[in-house]
Order: structure tokens, then C-alpha cells, then sequence
């Protein structure tokens, strides 16, 4: 398929100059290929050195990632930017990045995919940033163990728990990746179990003194879903065969 008709649908799918986001995550076709087209996809979270290389293994000219190739920043263009760079270029390989506006999608989205992992319904959204709720709801009586065995099979990872609140919830709040610091705005919600990545040290004892239970499944963890989603989307769509190549951080 064409690189660029596959990236403006992607565009408009996603809704990418709709949504608002951190400035590097430069949402968008991020690296083009030479030849312009694309026969196979690799999903990943990073744009990092060894999914690129393990991309290129896999004979990839495209590589859909949650965290592009700017996420840690301006950086000179030496030793592992250098490399990333030599390596798509020479390979042929293309970088599509979507961060905020795959989080949000409604049914390709991290949370989305997750909530419906979990057997969950969502019953609404939460935790706006410029403009756009990010997170999602769900009114769902469900015991805290429960809740923890479901997060964990879906995972594929050990969850870690702050059990502050209730040992049945019913008012879920669901943001993957790194939300921890938003315990105080879940709480003011009416949250009462909170579902993210990870966090930083201080949101464990507040979310105690808020009542409410906070759930980390890890940043990582949390974030392999919509890529694998939207990568399985393209392929339904375009017939592209794509694989998902897996480089946990363990964060």
C-alpha cells in the first residue's frame, strides 16, 4: 500500500490533528521509507534501537509505536539517535507514531482495548488534557482481588496495589501509561478504585488518605494494546500482515 494514503488514514482514524499532546510525541508519520510503500507492519510501544532492529528483522518497511522517536527530547543526531536513524533509512523502514490521540480512541484506544480485556463496559470518560478526556469509566461491582487476577491475565504482568479504598469497587477509572499523580482528580471524580501504569512514590500514601484503591499494571504493561489494535485494524482493512514485536521495560 501506499505510505502516504496509509498514513492520512491513519490520520483521520485517529484524529491526529484534532488532539492535542506533550510536544514530543510529534504525533504522525515520523520517519518515511524510500520506496514509499508499505507490505509489512511491526507494532512496538518504543521507537527504540532494538525494536527498530528486531523490526528490520522481521522485514518491516512500517513501525507503529505508542512513543516515537522524540519521546526522550531534542537530542543531537550521534550514537543511538544516529543509529536509528542510519538503520531506517538504509532498511527502508517507515515510523508512525500515536500517542494521546491512541490513548483516546473508543474502540483502538489503550483503555478501550483494556477496559474490554477486563470484561468491562465503559460508562463514560475522565481526565481531560487540552480539550480531550483521555481516560474512561466504568460502573462495575467487581471485588479488588478479582479486579487484580483479571488486570494480571490480561497483562501478562504482577500488578501492584494500593488497597485504599473499598475491597468491592464500583466506580473504575481506567488511564493507561503514567497517571498515577492524577489520584487526587480521580478521587474529587467519585473514583474509588484507580487503574494506570505507574506513578510517582508519594501517589501510594495519598491515594490511603484519599480511601481509594490505586492499581498499578505497569506503564509498559498497560500500553502494548493499542498498537497491537491498531496494527490488527490496518491488517482488516488494507490486508497488511503485521506482527508485534515485544521489548518490556518492566516499568
Amino acid at each position: 500500500m501506499n505510505l502516504a494514503d496509509l498514513t492520512t488514514y491513519l490520520n483521520t482514524e485517529l484524529r491526529i490533528a484534532e488532539i492535542a499532546d506533550y510536544g514530543p510525541a510529534l504525533n504522525g508519520l515520523q520517519m518515511e521509507n524510500t520506496k514509499g510503500e508499505v507490505t509489512r507492519v511491526v507494532a512496538a510501544v518504543d521507537a527504540c534501537l532494538p525494536v527498530i532492529r528486531k523490526a528490520l528483522a522481521c522485514r518491516a518497511d512500517l513501525l507503529i509505536v505508542h512513543h516515537g522517536l522524540f519521546w526522550s527530547g531534542l537530542q543531537p543526531c550521534t550514537r543511538a539517535v544516529f543509529e536509528k536513524t542510519r538503520l531506517c533509512i538504509e532498511g527502508g523502514l517507515a515510523i508512525y507514531s500515536a500517542h494521546l490521540p491512541l490513548d483516546a480512541h473508543q474502540t483502538l484506544g489503550n483503555n478501550a482495548v483494556l477496559l474490554k480485556a477486563l470484561g468491562m463496559e465503559s460508562s463514560g470518560t475522565f481526565h481531560p488534557y487540552k480539550g480531550t478526556d483521555i481516560g474512561l469509566l466504568s460502573e462495575t461491582a467487581i471485588t479488588r482481588d478479582e479486579l487484580v487476577a483479571r488486570l494480571e491475565k490480561a497483562t501478562g504482568a504482577r500488578v501492584h496495589v494500593c488497597p485504599g479504598g473499598p475491597s468491592t469497587a464500583q466506580h473504575i477509572g481506567l488511564v493507561t501509561g503514567g497517571a498515577g499523580s492524577e489520584i487526587a482528580a480521580a478521587a474529587a471524580r467519585g473514583i474509588d478504585t484507580f487503574i494506570t501504569g505507574e506513578g510517582p512514590h508519594w501517589s501510594y500514601t495519598l491515594a490511603e488518605e484519599l480511601g481509594v484503591n490505586l492499581i498499578y499494571a505497569g506503564h509498559y504493561a498497560t500500553e502494548t494494546f493499542g498498537v497491537k489494535a491498531l496494527a490488527q485494524h490496518v491488517q482488516d482493512k488494507f490486508s497488511l500482515p503485521w506482527e508485534f514485536v515485544d521489548h518490556p521495560t518492566g516499568l
